[in-house]
């Protein structure tokens, strides 16, 4: 088991040896933050499911939260989406 902060712990880590659940019990505004420190268990060599919880009591801030990671996430991935296509138009 191991308790850190996303800051500290999203890069540089392997930890796919370790682990395979993460447990958010608080969760940070930065989509970047967010998915790296879940990339750390969902690496290569990594050979069971990564399982990702949130703790999340009803009516707190970690309802928004959860929401506007899951807003971030999707402008991303349409914006990669759309360099994508551009890009293949290109070639």
């Amino acid at each position: 088991m191991m308790l850190a902060h996303p800051a500290s712990a999203g890069h540089g880590l392997n930890l796919q040896y370790g682990g395979n659940v993460i447990v958010w019990f608080s969760l940070t505004w930065s989509l970047e933050f967010y998915q790296q420190a879940n990339k750390r268990l969902h690496r290569t060599g990594q050979e069971k499911p990564v399982i990702i919880h949130h703790l999340i009591a009803k009516d707190t801030i970690d309802e928004s939260v959860v929401k506007v990671l899951a807003d971030k996430n999707a402008r991303q991935e349409n914006l990669l989406s759309a360099l994508k296509m551009r890009l293949e138009r290109v070639k």
